[in-house]
C-alpha cells in the first residue's frame, strides 16, 4: 500500500498541489485500499461504488463524498488511465447560504477578543476579506504600511493577489511590527506559524464570550466582508478580484446574502 500511496503523494506534488489536498487524497486512497483490499488493477466500478455507499451510510455530506470520488478519480483515471468513473455519481452538493455577521457583531467580536494578536488577526481577516490559510502564511515583507496594501504570494490556484488593508488596521500593524523582521510570519506560533485549527478555535471562543449566537468561523467573517462591500456599493468585479475568486458566479452569491438592499425595496401594498 505504501507504494501506492507515496505515487499519489509525489504525482500530487509534482503538479502543484496544495498541502492540504494532498494530505486529504493520500488519506480518502489510504481507507479505499483498506475497505477494498484489493489490487489497485484488480478494483472495478461496483468496487468504488460499495466503498462510496458505505461512507453514505455513515452520513458523509455531500461535499465530502465528492472530495473522496475526485481523489480515487485522481488515482485511477490520473495515474493508471483506467475510465472507471464513467457511471459513478455523488449527490450533488447543497450550496447554503454562508453565515454573515452584522457590523455590530463584527465590532462586539473585535472588541472581546482577549489578545493583542487575536484582535488582529480577527480584524485582518474581516477587513481584507482574507482566508485564514492566507493570513497565516503572510510574512511581514509582504505588508506595505505606507500604501496600505499588502500582497498574497501564491493563494489559491496559486495566484498572487493585492488586497487592501483599512486604515484603522493599518496603525494597529505599524506598532505591532515593530522591531519585527522582514522574513519573519506576521503571526508566528510555536513552529514558525499559527495553524488554522488554534485561529478557528479562538475565532469560535471570542464570539462566544462577545454573546454572538452563530457559528462563526474565519470563513466568516470573509463572507461578512465581501456582503459588506456589496451593500456599500462596491461593484461585484472589484469585489471578485479582493476576493480571488477564479469565477464571478462565487462572488454572486454574496447578492443573495446581502439583505441591506432588500430592506429598501418598498412594499406596493404602501402604495394602495
Amino acid at each position: 500500500m505504501k507504494e501506492y500511496l507515496d505515487k499519489i503523494k509525489n504525482e500530487l506534488r509534482l503538479r502543484g498541489f496544495a498541502d492540504n489536498t494532498i494530505e486529504s487524497y493520500v488519506l480518502h486512497n489510504k481507507k479505499f485500499f483498506e475497505f477494498i483490499n484489493k489490487k489497485p488493477l484488480d478494483v472495478s466500478e461496483d468496487d468504488i461504488k460499495s466503498f462510496l455507499s458505505s461512507l453514505i451510510e455513515k452520513k458523509l455530506s455531500a461535499a465530502s463524498l465528492a472530495l473522496v470520488r475526485s481523489a480515487l478519480k485522481f488515482y485511477y483515471e490520473e495515474l493508471l488511465g483506467r475510465n472507471i468513473f464513467r457511471t459513478i455519481k455523488t449527490p450533488k452538493k447543497q450550496r447554503k447560504l454562508p453565515d454573515v455577521l452584522t457590523k455590530e457583531e463584527v465590532t462586539k467580536l473585535v472588541d472581546s477578543a482577549k489578545h493583542k494578536k487575536s484582535k488582529l488577526i480577527i480584524s485582518l481577516l474581516y477587513s481584507s476579506g482574507l482566508r485564514v490559510s492566507e493570513a497565516l502564511n503572510m510574512k511581514i515583507q509582504d505588508i506595505d504600511l505606507h500604501e496600505k496594501v499588502g500582497y498574497v504570494r501564491q493563494g489559491k490556484g496559486k495566484k498572487d493577489r493585492i488586497f487592501i488593508l483599512s486604515d484603522k488596521l493599518a496603525l494597529e500593524l505599524e506598532d505591532y511590527l515593530k522591531n519585527k523582521k522582514r522574513e519573519e510570519h506576521l503571526f508566528p506560533g510555536k513552529d514558525g506559524k499559527m495553524t488554522s485549527r488554534n485561529v478557528q478555535k479562538m475565532i469560535r471562543k471570542t464570539a462566544k464570550r462577545a454573546g454572538i449566537n452563530k457559528k462563526v468561523s474565519p470563513h466568516t467573517l470573509r463572507h461578512s466582508y465581501g456582503t459588506h462591500l456589496l451593500e456599500n456599493g462596491v461593484d461585484i468585479r472589484k469585489i471578485q478580484i479582493l476576493l480571488g475568486h477564479s469565477q464571478l458566479s462565487t462572488t454572486q452569491l454574496y447578492t443573495q446574502v446581502s439583505t441591506e438592499e432588500l430592506k429598501k425595496i418598498k412594499s406596493p401594498f404602501d402604495d394602495l
